[in-house]
């Protein structure tokens, strides 16, 4: 972990901590695929402690048959291609409930399952990580009444395109592949994210 990266976990737990105390606090990190929310919601939760939980929104993809029936399957990872029905009901329940069972994505069988995680009792801060947690568009734009603190990462399109196209080779495709695959899905999901977001709390080059 370099310095500046430290540095900056630091300041964004510094801004949850600093959250009134009485109830379960959640904590959105939203932004476009490749700008780095999962390696940033996954280094929070060390930082904050066993007070705290991550819950990503890639366990609400759905299902490749669903996709396929409606003509979604090389869209998959647009906001149209998940249960966001779903999520914001998982959300409601973070905020009644003690105990909520929170699904996974497995990118291995590139499908949800039963990950066996809870946010439990414990748990005053949830980190919620997903590209579209500030989306302004119809069902996203009611998201945000559920953040206590939301934070966006807002990274240059190269260099976005640059590690979009780094992780599909990372998963054994050409670079003529990841490439088409990069541009072809993720770079227009990338730009719908930048070109409709709502105001965040905090914003992060």
């Amino acid at each position: 972990m370099t310095a500046a990266f430290k540095a900056r976990i630091q300041a964004v737990a510094g801004r949850i901590r600093a959250l009134p105390e009485g109830r379960r606090r959640l904590i959105a990190i939203a932004g476009p695929p490749g700008a780095g929310k999962s390696t940033l919601a996954a280094a929070l939760v060390p930082e904050l402690g066993r007070t705290s939980a991550l819950v990503p929104m890639d366990g609400f993809h759905l299902d490749n048959d669903i996709l396929r029936a409606r003509g979604l399957r090389d869209r998959k990872g647009a906001p149209e291609t998940f249960d966001l029905e779903g999520f914001s009901s998982l959300l409601e329940q973070l905020v009644r409930e003690d105990v909520v069972a929170i699904p996974a994505f497995d990118r291995a069988q590139d499908k949800v399952v039963d990950s066996g995680t809870h946010v439990r009792a414990r748990h005053r801060w949830v980190i919620v990580e997903g590209n579209y947690l500030l989306l302004d568009e119809p069902g996203w734009r009611g998201l945000p009444r559920h953040w206590d603190l939301s934070v966006y990462l807002d990274v240059p399109h190269d260099v976005l395109e640059e590690r979009l196209v780094h992780r599909w080779l990372d998963h054994g495709l050409t670079l003529d592949d990841a490439r088409a695959r990069a541009l072809g899905n993720d770079i227009p999901n990338a730009r719908r994210v930048a070109a409709a977001r709502l105001p965040a709390d905090l914003v992060l080059p």
